[in-house]
């Protein structure tokens, strides 16, 4: 489930503007996306679904292992590789996994427990609601689950939240949903 962050960045001492960027994260993992994307709550606020878009970015070999001075200080020697991807999938550096169905539903199922027996605890008025809601959406999400991809935060905790990958009715238009919890 996600927990919001507020992070605040002080702008210079010429302007005097204060940007305020909220990051969503995963109580268990990593970072998964922040407020840059186009974000909507779905299934009565139990999820939310962000917009992303396909990008090309350029991976240089020294944020990889590479060593600049090897090949001498104009930058002789390293090379740069274009890939392409999903702004919101690429931004937070989520890892790709995969599931068969059978395992999705166990998976979620023992997370859906999880939630069930935090929010008895802490917000039992929102016990029902947020099954109920669970339910349907998970529904959805089997009954389409040959479309979805699925991810992971950076460090592939397998007790993470999983990101599901799919387009929108255009075929062309990245989304991910996110189950959430505030």
């Amino acid at each position: 489930m996600f927990q919001k962050f507020k992070r605040v960045e002080a702008g210079t001492a010429a302007v005097s503007l204060t940007t305020i960027m909220i990051l969503y994260w995963d109580l268990i993992s990593h970072e998964m996306v922040s407020d840059i994307s186009k974000i909507w709550e779905i299934s009565g606020g139990l999820c939310l679904k962000v917009e992303g878009k396909m990008v090309n970015g350029t991976i240089h070999d020294p944020l990889v292992g590479g060593n600049t001075s090897v090949g001498g200080p104009d930058g002789d020697g390293t090379e740069s590789t274009v890939v392409t991807g999903v702004d919101i999938v690429m931004n937070p550096h989520s890892q790709e996994t995969s599931f068969t169905k059978e395992a999705y539903k166990k998976d979620i199922k023992d997370d859906m427990n999880s939630v069930k027996g935090k929010l008895e605890e802490q917000k039992p008025e929102t016990v029902k609601p947020c099954m109920t809601g669970a339910a349907e959406q998970i529904k959805y999400i089997l009954e389409n689950f040959k479309n979805d991809r699925f991810f992971l935060g950076e460090n592939m905790n397998p007790d993470g939240m999983v990101a599901l990958l799919d387009y929108r009715e255009d075929g062309v238009t990245p989304c991910v949903t996110f189950f959430k919890d505030d």
